[in-house]
This record gives C-alpha cells, sequence and structure tokens, in this order.
C-alpha cells in the first residue's frame, strides 16, 4: 500500500511539473498577445509573423489594413501581428 501511495505522489509531482514549466508559461504568453492585440490603434506600425513590417491603416473586426509601402496596402488577421514597434518618434529621442 506504502509503495502506490509513493508512485502516484511522483506521477502527481510530474504533472504539476509539467504544468509550471510548459502549460502555465504557454497561457501566459498567450493572455500577454491577446492583451496586445486589443490594444492596436491606428498607426502603430507592427511586424508579422511572417516578417512583415508595416503601419496599421484600418481596424476591422477579425482584420487589420496594413500599408507596407506607399500604395501599397494589405489585409491580414490580427492574430498574424507577432508585435508592435516602438514609433520612430519615440526611437530619437
Amino acid at each position: 500500500m506504502n509503495q502506490q501511495v509513493v508512485s502516484l505522489l511522483y506521477i502527481v509531482a510530474l504533472f504539476a511539473l509539467l504544468y509550471f514549466l510548459l502549460i502555465r508559461p504557454q497561457q501566459q504568453r498567450q493572455k500577454k498577445h491577446m492583451e496586445m492585440i486589443r490594444n492596436l490603434k491606428v498607426n502603430d506600425p507592427i511586424v508579422t509573423i511572417g516578417g512583415i513590417y508595416g503601419t496599421i491603416v484600418k481596424i476591422k473586426d477579425d482584420t487589420l489594413v496594413v500599408r507596407v509601402a506607399d500604395n501599397v496596402r494589405i489585409e491580414i488577421l490580427k492574430n498574424a501581428v507577432a508585435q508592435v514597434r516602438p514609433r520612430e518618434e519615440e526611437e530619437e529621442k
């Protein structure tokens, strides 16, 4: 009986370790990414998950219209935004 309890404790400890090393950090990253997407604004400079640099021109329900060059606009999913870059004015200070 005692050996079964020890085995059960090892299994519980293994699941706890997996949770704190794998699942919880992923949930925190996902929460941070969703917060970033909620805070997107027009004229924010962004980088997509594909590495495309651009500036938000228009925000729709699930998509963004992004200016990537003069007279070049693309429509992307909001989830495709990897990061919001610092604005150029802030970089110059």
